[in-house]
């Protein structure tokens, strides 16, 4: 279901919002972050993004050179780590934690690397 969603759209990525930290009552993990793929309502669905590939794209104050070319956008890659709650909500874990800035935000999940289905 969700696949045709974005093929129609013809884009390698689904939009998630980060929504915090994974937190219990008194202690909060900045190393794992909480995330909602758009489209994903199950924890079987969330189940299909394990393991796909995680970017936070934002826009910086002074450009850097990349490739002979100078820009202003940066990017904190990530992992989708596991499945959080029943609601479809993802963890995932990046090479550098998200900044609170980013807490509302959109997030890219990409729709790589594919796992081969598993038969039951």
């Amino acid at each position: 279901m969700v696949i045709n969603m974005v093929k129609s759209l013809d884009r390698l990525y689904s939009r998630a919002v980060f929504l915090g930290y994974r937190r219990g009552i008194t202690l909060q993990n900045e190393n794992q972050s909480l995330l909602r793929v758009e489209g994903v309502k199950t924890k079987e669905d969330a189940k299909w993004y394990i393991g796909k590939r995680v970017a936070y794209v934002y826009r910086a104050h002074t450009a850097q050179t990349k490739k002979n070319k100078q820009t202003k956008y940066r990017s904190i890659q990530g992992k989708v780590i596991a499945a959080h709650g029943t609601n479809g909500v993802v963890r995932a874990r990046f090479s550098h934690n998200l900044p609170s800035q980013a807490i509302g935000k959109l997030v890219r999940v990409m729709l790589y690397p594919n796992r081969p289905a598993i038969a039951n």
